[in-house]
């Protein structure tokens, strides 16, 4: 799906930070594209750009009213269904990461096709995708994989992005979740894609690309997740990685949501490794990045030296120490491929 661009943020009157994660995420990565936020009373999130009504949204160039929230069944509450349709009436597209289809609630189907406005639902894809091929495209792309979910694999391929274009290279970060897809304006929610296609959708999100294009995948779970694992596999195989970038988050002892214990950094690089061979037999490790939000500064500083001693990669928090040297890394590993 392509969604126009920029936006007004609509947060409803959601209870806490938590429930806006997808706006925040939005307006941390894509500020630009963010003219303000439309909130109805008792809403307890506040983005930090400005409160506007829908009228002065749309005169400041919004084009998609973006519900960015999340709530548990991911259901649209039914008083927020007046604020959606006064928005379509006023020429403003409409898109949701929520389960519900916006499509399925009448008053908001009716005033759409009525105004001729599109409606995106990033759960749920209308694109049809073939099976994955596996066979080898040109271009270069980078997969974040994971030790377990949300784990920071987003945000490291949107700091690489940041990064690498910073130093004149070619790359595009390539959305796999719903906040991503409304970072990028483009993308498919893998997690709304059906088994057999999922490979197929990867192929279809990074295509064949001039040689020196890296496509900067966004990962999600983990090789070693019971409930995940076969969303990790089907992007790993699609996405026929050159490079992979393992994200870690240090505290954690289980894996979220479940009893088993988590992998080790060493584990994921070998199983990705051998896994990864089946569409890549180049691919390798190039990079580890982990979120140290929990940790002091010296102490995130000395695990970070620890783990790139151990494992002989550079290890960095790229949100907070940014990714000097996972693009050096790439630059290095892919000389060929980098203008000089």
């Amino acid at each position: 799906m392509q969604i126009a661009t920029p936006y007004l943020m609509f947060l409803g009157d959601v209870p806490d930070r938590l429930a806006a994660k997808t706006a925040y995420g939005i307006v941390d990565w894509r500020p630009e594209w963010c003219v303000g936020q439309l909130r109805l009373p008792g809403c307890a999130a506040d983005l930090g750009i400005p409160d506007l009504t829908i009228a002065e949204g749309v005169g400041k160039g919004a084009r998609t009213l973006i519900v960015g929230v999340v709530n548990a069944g991911g259901v649209l509450p039914a008083h927020w269904i007046a604020t959606i349709v006064q928005a379509i009436e006023a020429g403003l597209d409409v898109a949701s990461g929520l389960h519900t289809r916006l499509g399925s609630v009448p008053e908001i189907a009716e005033a759409a096709a009525r105004h001729g406005r599109q409606l995106h639902d990033v759960r749920h894809s209308e694109q049809r995708f073939d099976t994955g091929k596996g066979t080898r495209r040109p271009g270069l792309r980078l997969l974040t994989v994971g030790t377990d979910c949300s784990v920071g694999k987003k945000y490291t391929v949107l700091a690489l992005e940041k990064g690498m274009r910073a130093r004149g290279l070619d790359a595009d970060f390539r959305a796999t979740g719903q906040t991503g897809v409304f970072i990028s304006g483009r993308g498919v929610a893998i997690d709304a894609v059906v088994a057999d296609f999922i490979s197929g959708a990867v192929e279809w999100i990074a295509p064949a690309a001039d040689p020196r294009h890296w496509d900067l995948i966004e990962g999600q779970g983990s090789l070693f997740h019971p409930s995940f694992a076969g969303v990790s596999l089907g992007l790993l195989h699609g996405a026929q990685a050159d490079a992979f970038v393992v994200c870690h988050e240090p505290t954690r002892t289980t894996m979220r949501g479940v009893k088993h214990p988590l992998p080790s950094i060493r584990e994921v690089i070998d199983l990705t490794v051998q896994l990864g061979r089946l569409t890549n037999p180049d691919i390798r490790p190039t990079g580890i990045a982990v979120n140290t939000q929990a940790l002091k500064e010296a102490e995130a500083r000395a695990l970070l030296e620890r783990l790139a001693a151990e494992h002989g990669l550079p290890a960095t928090d790229p949100v907070r120490f940014g990714v000097d040297g996972l693009v050096d890394r790439l630059v290095a590993e892919f000389p060929a491929e980098f203008p000089a």
